[in-house]
């Protein structure tokens, strides 16, 4: 059962097709650019909150056509991570960020110790339980988690279509890279334009690490996605993939 936060207003994590009985659980941390009113969007100005600071434009859509093909649950954040942001340790310095790229966050500027303390509780703390309940129920689930990127970050141009980022565990990256790169039609980072060094991979490290689950992360550059058709397409090339590994 998911738990209702009196200060948010609602519950910070959601979960699609809970049901689902295919061999994958879907994951999108970065899935909303929601603030609660009370942090009077963090102090930024208008539309900044549509930016990739606060979220991870397309990603949401594409995981939840992924779950319809693939038969399986998704479990996605309905906080921005400019509040709290669920893929880092509360310990690590981007948990509660100050600057994002270079944009300043006033409203998490010198917040109290009880105010992380709140944020860490109400938000990670209920989205990490509903995650390990959802794999809990399942017999050694795959973990994809659903990302997005800039196609630019600081004036540079980044040419990968898809990022396929993986740790020490390349049970599922290695033929995934293989098969996505298949005919030169797209240029496939590995561990790019992020790694796990990156600090990117603390939700599937802390969820499958530990069971022996393979997991890998895919980082879509947010232009490819930005559209349903778009969309459809690498849900649908992603899907034969992972399945083709399966």
């Amino acid at each position: 059962m998911l738990e209702l936060s009196t200060w948010l207003g609602r519950e910070a994590v959601a979960v699609d097709n809970p049901d689902g009985r295919g061999p994958f659980v879907l994951v999108c941390d970065h899935a909303s650019n929601w603030v609660p009113p009370s942090l009077k969007d963090l102090g930024l100005p208008p539309g900044e909150l549509d930016r990739h600071i606060a979220w991870d434009p397309g990603a949401l859509e594409l995981a939840r056509r992924l779950s319809g093909l693939l038969d399986a649950p998704l479990v996605h954040a309905t906080v921005s991570r400019l509040v709290l942001d669920v893929n880092r340790d509360p310990t690590h310095h981007g948990s509660v960020v100050m600057l994002s790229e270079d944009t300043a966050i006033p409203g998490n500027h010198a917040i109290s110790v009880e105010e992380r303390s709140r944020r860490v509780q109400s938000i990670y703390e209920p989205y990490h339980r509903a995650l390990a309940g959802v794999i809990e129920q399942r017999t050694a689930p795959q973990v994809i988690s659903i990302h997005s990127f800039t196609p630019v970050y600081r004036k540079e141009q980044r040419p990968w279509h898809i990022g396929v980022l993986s740790g020490d565990d390349k049970r599922l990256a290695q033929p995934l890279l293989e098969l996505l790169r298949v005919g030169g039609e797209f240029h496939v980072g590995d561990n790019q334009p992020y790694a796990p060094t990156d600090g990117v991979y603390h939700t599937l490290d802390r969820h499958c690490a530990s069971r022996g689950l393979r997991s890998v992360l895919l980082e879509l550059r947010s232009d490819t996605i930005g559209d349903e058709e778009s969309r459809e397409q690498w849900a649908l090339r992603l899907s034969r993939s992972l399945r083709a590994i399966h």
